[in-house]
């Protein structure tokens, strides 16, 4: 996998996941909430399927 998700991005995206499990299971929202999932994973991974199909990249460019 090719790393194309930023620092910044990578931040939002684990926060926002976290706030939406947060309230999910502080019964605020529905079980929707729980997609949270996906955020963080791609904010873990730094990889996000979505951004290699529209050819975004959000990180900068590396040697290599």
């Amino acid at each position: 996998m090719t790393v194309n998700v930023g620092t910044l991005d990578r931040t939002i995206r684990i926060v926002v996941g976290v706030a939406l499990i947060a309230l999910t299971l502080a019964g605020t929202i529905g079980a929707w909430g729980y997609i949270g999932i996906v955020p963080i994973l791609t904010g873990l991974f730094r990889f996000c399927p979505a951004y290699t199909l529209f050819g975004i990249k959000t990180c900068p460019m590396t040697k290599g």
